[in-house]
């Protein structure tokens, strides 16, 4: 496996009242190639697509998925979870080749 990059950008509200939905948006830079695809040569482009994503808010797991070959370059994923207490939002991957990824932000809860 390879050490873990930060390729992407996360943002959430800095400050949030407490019960406050909040919105996490998140955009990953990646090339997500499915398997199908030829390169100029003809040669098959091998299968590298980020297959697991998992996003915590305070130590707690808000969101988990399993990605597949549908989706596109550079994904961007926003969700949703309510604010409870001042924490660290983190959200890790990893793809197909072992290579690991996180991005964290903190979130102030009043």
């Amino acid at each position: 496996m390879t050490e873990a990059v930060n390729v992407g950008r996360l943002r959430v509200p800095p400050r949030a009242k407490r019960g406050e939905v909040v919105e996490i948006r998140l955009l990953l830079q990646h090339p997500m190639e499915n398997g199908f695809r030829r390169d100029t040569l003809g040669r098959s482009v091998p299968r590298n697509i980020i297959h697991r994503l998992v996003a915590h808010y305070d130590g707690r797991e808000i969101l988990r998925a399993e990605l597949g070959t549908g989706m596109a370059a550079n994904p961007y994923f926003a969700f949703f979870t309510r604010a409870g207490a001042s924490g660290e939002v983190i959200i890790e991957w990893e793809d197909d080749l072992g290579v690991k990824g996180s991005l964290r932000a903190p979130i102030e809860v009043s």
